[in-house]
């Protein structure tokens, strides 16, 4: 009995050697799927930096401005002690060559980075006058005016949605056009992604952050009610101008249209813009086939519905 009872012994520990070893294996198989499948956890945040997002207008080289100007949000510059004066704040306050100016000049590059690495998205014309667009990223050719009158952006009830225009070369306005803004709310985004400069021409009323790889002039009574005027290599113009961070109506209290966009570092140290906007949706034509069956469909759908009138 002793030695039976040995074997037995011997037999169901082998058992149970070989189901641990059999649970071990199949954890490993499950951590190695959950490795590849749920990659290190990063944090995702906005594409404006927290000391970017604090400014209205932010010159590399300096701001200049014939009185008076109203800006919401901090004015200054990275590099350059010289930001003029016959400016009214509705908050913030002036930052030459200060640590969160500088700060903000390092998040400036980086969002621009993040934004190009979106791509082109699709290309529309270069004048953006009588459009209205869905949220999505959009190329805009050179042009000797990107926008001679009114341009809708339609959210469609998207309180998030999210516009991204890739400017090839300049961002230019014609005097008295005007940035429409409809059906969204306060966790929009617009972002004008500037390859050279922007003019912003006179009594133009714009809405967006404007992040441009050279300066920026607003001519005379141009404003921008809800974004910003962000250069990156050279200066800001302004000339009586409003630049504000208190948007009107549904934007009120919002994040000042930088929105709908996260961008996550990876472990890597990869950055990839997140939460993308989706494309204009076009609505495909059926091939063929597809409208055959469909077609076969809705005569038994009729049959049907004549058979059960006789009945």
């Amino acid at each position: 009995m002793k030695k039976v009872s040995k074997e037995m012994s011997q037999e169901l520990a082998g058992r149970t050697a070989s189901k641990t070893k059999g649970k071990c294996l199949n954890l490993l198989v499950l951590s190695a799927l959950a490795a590849l499948l749920c990659p290190a956890s990063a944090s995702a945040v906005p594409i404006l930096g927290p000391d970017l997002a604090s400014f209205a207008v932010l010159g590399a080289t300096g701001v200049t401005n014939v009185p008076t100007s109203t800006i919401g949000g901090n004015l200054g510059s990275a590099v350059n002690p010289t930001v003029g004066g016959g400016y009214v704040f509705t908050s913030g306050s002036i930052q030459p060559n200060t640590a969160i100016a500088q700060n903000a000049q390092l998040q400036l590059d980086a969002a621009i980075l993040a934004l190009s690495s979106m791509g082109p998205g699709q290309t529309i014309g270069s004048n953006l006058a009588g459009l209205t667009l869905l949220p999505g990223v959009y190329t805009v050719p050179a042009g000797t005016t990107n926008l001679s009158g009114a341009l809708t952006l339609d959210g469609q009830g998207n309180a998030n949605a999210a516009w991204v225009f890739q400017m090839e070369s300049s961002l230019i306005t014609s005097p008295n056009s005007v940035v429409n803004l409809v059906n969204t709310g306060s966790g929009a985004g617009v972002f004008w992604n500037v390859r050279s400069s922007a003019t912003i021409d006179t009594n133009t009323t714009f809405l967006g952050n404007i992040l441009a790889q050279t300066s920026i002039a607003m001519n005379s009574t141009a404003t921008d009610l809800c974004g910003r005027v962000l250069a990156a290599n050279g200066a800001v113009t302004l000339n009586n101008n409003t630049v504000s961070d208190t948007c009107p109506d549904s934007l009120y209290g919002s994040n000042v249209l930088s929105g709908g966009l996260d961008v996550t570092t990876t472990p890597g140290g990869v950055t990839v813009v997140t939460t993308l906007p989706s494309t204009p949706a076009t609505v495909p034509v059926p091939e063929p086939s597809t409208m055959l069956l469909l077609g076969s469909g809705i005569l038994g759908l009729v049959a049907v519905k004549k058979r059960s009138r006789n009945a």
